[in-house]
């Protein structure tokens, strides 16, 4: 299955949360710490019990690969307890020279099998195009992030009178020649993403910064509405995955998530 059919398919059911596995040892419960593997069994709680809610899992490499070996043991364990019709996203906003781009895409689409990965298009056409050949394979790639800096480049104004953010956007649509590109564009852009929302066209969005980074789901979702938009995703992760310190921690995620589907659907209906 392509991976934007599995977008659309969760999408399609309503479901628009995008579980973020950004597992970190020092914030899971205490109850985990003593297990063999606290977080390849953390992971497995927070899948199990959000499974049958969740639009899509992603998981950020850097708080697997600061571990190595054993890092990289993690994240291929915890992508086998996902089922093969939910999309999981590489969040290694990965973006080089063609070659290495190339080997950058065969590591996540061939070694992981991944669905989709979020890129950095900071280096030009040549840095995104090796993962736009995996045509089965969606690229969100980076134009307005949610944090703090992301004025200090994205902001900036060009000489065209747009910002650069603005002309990111414009690249992604002429680069989806395989209907395989997304936009990644933070949830803490209000603004922002009320008055670019129309240039997505039919780029699939992923939305980052709802929750702890202070986003609104409800003005996001909102706003998709009133542009008759439908394919997005919003991604959460510490709202979720640390809502509880204790034993509960998998129950207090799922119902968590129940919650904020409840939310998105009053919205949509």
């Amino acid at each position: 299955m392509k991976a934007v059919d599995k977008l659309l398919n969760k999408n399609y059911q309503k479901k628009f949360i995008c579980v973020g596995l950004d597992t970190d040892i020092e914030k899971i419960p205490s109850c985990m710490k003593s297990s063999e593997n606290p977080v390849i069994d953390f992971n497995k709680k927070i899948i199990e019990s959000t499974i049958e809610d969740t639009a899509a899992y992603k998981i950020n490499f850097a708080f697997y690969e600061k571990d190595g070996v054993d890092g990289t043991k993690s994240l291929r364990k915890t992508l086998s307890f996902i089922p093969s019709d939910i999309l999981i996203i590489a969040d290694a906003k990965r973006g080089d020279i063609g070659n290495t781009s190339k080997m950058y895409a065969r590591s996540v689409f061939e070694y992981f099998k991944f669905d989709a990965v979020t890129l950095n298009p900071l280096m030009g056409k040549d840095s995104i195009e090796p993962f736009l050949e995996y045509e089965d394979k969606l690229s969100f790639i980076l134009a307005l992030t949610s944090n703090k800096s992301a004025d200090d480049f994205q902001k900036l104004k060009l000489e065209s009178g747009i910002f650069l953010y603005q002309h990111i956007i414009k690249k992604i649509n002429e680069w989806n020649l395989h209907a395989n590109c997304g936009v990644v564009f933070g949830a803490t852009n209000i603004t922002e993403l009320r008055e670019n929302i129309i240039s997505f066209y039919s780029l699939p969005v992923l939305l980052p910064g709802v929750g702890a980074q202070g986003g609104s789901l409800e003005d996001v979702v909102s706003l998709f509405k009133a542009a008759g938009k439908k394919i997005f995703l919003i991604n959460v992760s510490r709202a979720l995955l640390y809502k509880s310190g204790k034993e509960d921690f998998a129950d207090k995620a799922s119902e968590e998530l129940q919650s904020l589907n409840k939310k998105i659907r009053a919205i949509l209906s």
